[in-house]
C-alpha cells in the first residue's frame, strides 16, 4: 500500500493534470502509471520527476532498450519491486528477449557479488585504472 494516496484524474490539481497530459501524449496512451498518480500529491515533485525522466530516457547516445536495461539493472540492485515490474515490461516492449533478461540477471548478480567482495576486502584500485 502506498504511503500517499493514488490520485484519480478527478482529484488532480491543474498543475498535475498538465503533467498527466504530457505523459499521455508522450506515451500515446491514456494510461498513467501509479507512481505518477502518487507523485501527483506534490505537483512540483511530479513535474521535476517527469521532466528528468523525459530528458534522461528520451533520445540520446544510448538506444531505448539499453536505457531500459540499465534502469532495470539499477532497479534490481535497489530492490524496487515497482520499478523492476514496470521497466521489465518497458524493456520487453522495446524488444528484450527472455535470453537477454536472464543474461542481465547474471550480470547484475555478478556485479553485486564482486562489488561487495571488492568493498569488503578494500582492495586498492590497480595503478593502471587510476587517474
Amino acid at each position: 500500500m502506498a504511503l500517499l494516496p493514488r490520485l484519480e484524474d478527478a482529484q488532480l490539481s491543474p498543475d498535475a493534470r498538465a503533467v498527466f497530459d504530457e505523459i499521455r501524449a508522450a506515451r500515446g496512451s491514456d494510461y498513467v502509471n501509479d507512481i505518477w498518480r502518487v507523485l501527483a500529491n506534490d505537483p512540483a515533485l511530479l513535474r521535476r520527476t517527469w521532466e528528468q525522466t523525459r530528458a534522461t530516457m528520451g533520445p540520446g547516445a544510448l538506444d531505448p532498450l539499453t536505457k531500459e536495461l540499465v534502469y532495470l539493472a539499477a532497479s534490481i540492485t535497489n530492490d524496487c519491486e515497482y520499478c523492476i515490474r514496470t521497466h521489465t515490461a518497458a524493456a520487453r516492449a522495446k524488444g528484450m528477449s527472455d535470453a537477454q533478461f536472464t543474461e542481465l540477471l547474471a550480470v547484475v548478480g555478478l556485479a553485486n557479488q564482486l562489488n561487495r567482495l571488492a568493498a569488503g576486502t578494500r582492495v586498492a584500485v590497480d595503478e593502471r585504472y587510476s587517474d
